[in-house]
């Protein structure tokens, strides 16, 4: 590890791992009052071999450290906000190959930047981990439905956590698990004062993940603003009505609210096991009871990322009561629409261990539901077949 100090405006950081210009580089970025080297201390925890990290040192000098903004009332203040984010995005545009991975991760009032930085400039970053921070609400940066599709990211909270103010952790907890339409592995612990040991080995075990992803897969395709074509459903996904079902945070995934009837669940599963080619019988992930759709990977030209298990097969599965969700896989341009429009919810894990396409669709709670959510299915059945 060195400590580095860039001319003029420039920050001071400190940098250890892989140097190379290309190689994916991982932005640490500490809470207020701190410096760069605050985290510096988790080190040994975070994946090696070729990645770089680098610890930012934040522009305004106080008392006892170090700050991205001013806050009020606890958020960040909109124009330092806004100005922290510039800073760090003039920085990153001399820090090597322009293509090479970028993940941030933020700790406390870090976790406002990153989260700024990601909703600013969602096309620079590959990911994110955030750990005890709340996301910068109000503070003029707009935050769509959907507009972290296809942003992995880790989030960690203290149980205990007495810094940030509670509204303000329920909040992100809740736009990200269930608005952002990012893959979100979500875990809150005992404590709040110092990370605890079991975040800081499970951030590493996703960390290294998603960079195994992108050395081996490349970046998740992101959004592009377009809205895709729906041939399975005769025209484009209209809006899912009312708020996203709420949705476990972690591995395994489940529906937990709106879960639809159960005489509609088994009309669906009849449609669906109808379709051409296709066989059924238990998976292998998932609880007891849970169902998988099969297709012989002979006849289908798929690629292996259109499956939630390729060697079986299983392009999707559909949950027990009283869940009656379905796990499959879309091609990401529909994956992120549907996200949007509050069909799915990415899987916890898309873009780190499985496709960035995978989601999960809550059962239909009416007939017109019915109709729709056939449609999905039938479009990642297509997907599959190739």
């Amino acid at each position: 590890m060195t400590d580095v100090g860039l001319p003029g405006d420039e920050p001071m950081v400190a940098r250890w791992g892989w140097e190379h210009p290309s190689a994916p580089l991982v932005v640490a970025l500490h809470g207020n009052g701190t410096s760069e080297h605050s985290l510096i201390e988790i080190s040994p925890w975070l994946p090696h071999g070729p990645v770089g990290y680098v610890s930012v040192r934040a522009p305004i000098a106080g008392p006892t450290g170090y700050s991205w903004f001013p806050l009020v009332d606890g958020s960040p203040e909109a124009e330092g906000l806004a100005a922290a984010c510039r800073w760090v995005l003039a920085w990153l545009d001399t820090e090597g190959d322009p293509e090479r991975p970028v993940l941030l991760l933020g700790f406390r009032e870090g976790v406002a930047l990153a989260g700024a930085l990601m909703l600013v400039a969602p096309d620079r970053f590959s990911g994110a981990v955030l750990l005890y921070g709340a996301l910068p609400f109000d503070a003029g940066i707009p935050m769509p439905r959907g507009a972290l599709a296809g942003m992995p990211v880790f989030l960690a909270h203290g149980a205990d956590d007495t810094r940030t103010p509670p509204p303000l952790l329920e909040r992100t907890w809740d736009w990200l698990t269930r608005h952002s339409g990012a893959p979100v592995l979500a875990e809150r612990e005992p404590g709040g004062d110092q990370l605890a040991g079991k975040v800081v080995g499970d951030l590493g075990t996703w960390l290294g993940d998603r960079l195994d992803w992108l050395r081996a897969h490349g970046e998740n395709p992101l959004a592009d603003g377009d809205e895709p074509a729906w041939p399975t459903l005769g025209g484009p996904l209209p809006p899912r009505a009312g708020e996203p079902p709420e949705v476990t945070a972690g591995v395994p995934q489940h529906q937990s609210s709106q879960n639809g009837p159960a005489e509609l669940a088994e009309a669906l599963w009849s449609r669906i096991a109808a379709f051409d080619g296709v066989t059924t019988g238990p998976t292998r992930v998932g609880v007891d009871g849970t169902q998988a759709l099969l297709l012989d990977r002979d006849a289908s030209n798929g690629p292996d990322v259109a499956f939630v298990l390729p060697a079986d097969g299983e392009f999707a599965h559909q949950h027990p009561a009283p869940d009656f969700s379905l796990h499959l896989v879309l091609p990401p341009e529909q994956a992120y629409d549907a996200v949007a429009k509050g069909w799915a919810v990415a899987h916890p894990l898309a873009g780190v261990r499985v496709s960035p396409g995978m989601v999960l669709v809550p059962g239909p709670r009416d007939d017109a539901e019915l109709e729709t959510v056939t449609g999905i299915v039938a479009a990642g059945y297509r997907h599959a077949r190739g």
